[in-house]
């Protein structure tokens, strides 16, 4: 095969090698082959359409998979060229995964909320010859950026309205060209992915890029496929499962979890968007969800909502559920008796609040997985005691990307789990987690320094991440090494901990630390507007305006007061002492937040530079 890319392994501990057998695969074109021969069936994947779900079987998955991979080879593409997805997540994402796999390629998942500068960078930076989008319209879009980016050879489309043949091709024409191409050389596609080995490269994810350019994460064969395999395992997945797809593919952590799914024998539905989500796990009724916290703060906001619009009976009713729901999951989670009492006032709050919870989740819902970023400890035992079961787990792109999660049998409430099976985890002399297995990246592409930075010099990854291991080995991530900060007074602050604590307030839809050199730290916060508004009314507050509430002295005392309640265990220097409101949401869109939903601190930091300095102007 053509090897395109070079590449340096530069942990020094050997992977562990698997070898594909009639249950074990190697490779992800392994992965695709024993879905369809292990795991028939004729719902594998299935799509919104005309108001109905319509399914593609194992077998279908698999023939198309190789129709496309065919009329890459018959545009001319490769074995180690560069093919690059931009689109929302959908069939066709996958399926175009699946044939960049058996073509030998090298798949570039770009976000499809990056600008077009942001887009430039990565089609140039990885050389990509393809890429795929959703419809013309992205196109036009793109167009101009794209005049700026020579390698590109072929833009494909999913959608074929309004597309031209000076655009580019559909998704439809590359399947008939691989099919083409099959008639002539029948057994072509398998001849070539039969070349394919552990070590070659399968994908280059760009990193987010909250502190700089972003980075190619360099993954082989091998890393993805030893991490689905432990992962899924460590999950408990299996064909009685059903999965809601509701994260961008283009996010390692979504797309790992497509190859889990498959690798297990699930059926897998795509949600039509992430404002259809509640619709669709109605309609789907899956068993599993994989998500980021801010999904589930939401889904919880929302109840609480819908509360508030009940009058103060439902809201009152809420409030007492939620808190037994916190102490009954308190209880289970550390495997303790529950008392009688408890256990009638449980039940009763089941059956008047939490049932209703349940069938909002499709009333089969057996496991949510949170990662991303920290899940809120209150919000975790909240939706434990209601009876929809929810774990963490922690992971990189570096690292394909599980490193970490919990389980239903074992799930330690504000830790990330335990390592999963052929991965370690070790903590440095300065509390950064380091981790080595065969799940760690091969390195970032075209950025030697930058590789050779975020290894030790024995090999070990790091995470670039702080935190503790318990004596059980549970692992519990208490900040990001990068984002801490020194007060004037030379004390070090750590934010993520106290703002997980802040978004305990039913008040706060969004909330950012400051207080890098200044004598004290503040926060910046995004109110749940239905809550504030519901309470103004309740107190008898007049304003006329969103902006004008941000502004009025008892909304910011009930916010000093909510975050004052919550945090009460902080020390002097970390107590927060001013509090600012702000009208708007941190979004992807205003460049506030990665495509994974991180905030950026340092845009935050100048774009609302002047409500930083009022705040510390006395």
């Amino acid at each position: 095969m053509n090897r395109a890319i070079e590449y340096t392994d530069l942990q020094a501990s050997a992977p562990v090698r698997r070898h594909s057998t009639v249950d074990q695969p190697a490779t992800l074109v392994d992965v695709f082959n024993l879905v369809a021969r292990r795991h028939k069936r004729p719902d594998t994947l299935n799509y919104k359409s005309g108001g109905r779900w319509i399914p593609i079987s194992s077998d279908e998955m698999l023939e198309r998979a190789k129709r496309i991979a065919g009329g890459l080879h018959a545009l001319g593409v490769h074995p180690g060229d560069r093919v690059a997805l931009l689109s929302e997540s959908r069939v066709e994402w996958t399926l175009t995964d699946a044939g960049s796999i058996f073509a030998g390629t090298v798949d570039v998942p770009i976000y499809p909320t990056l600008t077009p500068p942001q887009v430039r960078y990565i089609l140039n930076d990885s050389g990509a010859s393809v890429l795929f989008l959703a419809n013309r319209e992205k196109f036009v879009e793109l167009q101009e950026a794209l005049g700026e980016c020579p390698a590109v050879k072929h833009v494909i489309f999913f959608d074929a309205e309004g597309v031209s043949g000076d655009d580019g091709l559909t998704l439809a024409q590359v399947e008939e060209k691989g099919r083409e191409l099959e008639q002539r050389e029948p057994g072509y596609v398998d001849r070539i992915a039969a070349q394919i080995t552990p070590e070659d490269l399968a994908t280059i994810i760009y990193t987010s890029g909250t502190t700089g350019e972003p980075k190619g994460v360099m993954l082989a064969h091998s890393n993805l496929v030893s991490n689905l395999i432990d992962s899924s395992g460590h999950l408990s997945f299996g064909e009685q499962d059903t999965a809601l797809s509701v994260l961008p593919l283009s996010h390692v952590f979504e797309r790992q979890a497509m190859y889990m799914y498959l690798h297990r024998g699930m059926a897998v539905y795509f949600a039509e968007s992430l404002q259809t989500v509640g619709p669709n796990l109605r309609e789907v009724r899956p068993t599993v969800l994989v998500g980021v916290p801010r999904i589930f703060e939401k889904i919880y906001a929302r109840i609480q909502e819908r509360a508030a619009e009940g009058g103060r009976l439902s809201a009152l009713l809420l409030a007492w559920s939620v808190s037994v729901a916190r102490e009954y999951a308190q209880h289970v989670t550390a495997h303790e008796p529950v008392p009688t009492f408890l256990k009638l006032k449980h039940a009763i709050a089941s059956k008047l609040v939490f049932s209703k919870w349940q069938n909002a989740f499709g009333g089969r819902m057996r496991l949510l997985i949170s990662g991303g970023a920290a899940l809120p400890e209150d919000l975790t035992y909240i939706y434990i005691g209601a009876g929809v079961p929810i774990v963490q787990g922690y992971g990189l792109t570096e690292t394909s990307p599980v490193i970490t999660a919990g389980t239903l049998e074992d799930n330690r409430v504000g830790t990330v789990g335990k390592a999963i099976s052929n991965v370690e985890i070790r903590i440095a002399e300065d509390g950064e987690i380091e981790v080595r297995g065969p799940n760690v990246m091969r390195g970032y592409y075209n950025k030697p320094e930058e590789t050779r930075a975020v290894f030790t010099s024995d090999g070990w990854f790091k995470t670039g991440d702080i935190g503790t291991i318990d004596e059980d080995g549970f692992l519990r991530i208490t900040d990001r090494k990068k984002e801490l900060f020194k007060t004037s007074g030379g004390k070090y602050i750590s934010p993520q901990p106290i703002e997980q604590a802040i978004k305990g307030s039913r008040f706060v839809n969004q909330v950012v630390l400051i207080g890098a050199e200044r004598k004290f730290p503040a926060a910046l916060i995004v109110p749940v507007w239905e809550q504030l508004e519901s309470y103004c009314k309740l107190k008898g507050i007049e304003v006329k305006s969103r902006s004008e509430m941000c502004e009025h002295p008892r909304i910011i005392d009930l916010m000093q007061r909510q975050i004052d309640g919550l945090t009460p265990n902080l020390a002097k220097y970390e107590k927060i002492k001013k509090v600012a409101l702000l009208e708007n949401e941190f979004t992807i869109e205003s460049g506030e937040l990665t495509p994974t939903l991180k905030v950026k601190r340092r845009v935050i930091d100048q774009k609302y530079r002047d409500v930083i300095e009022k705040l510390y102007e006395e």
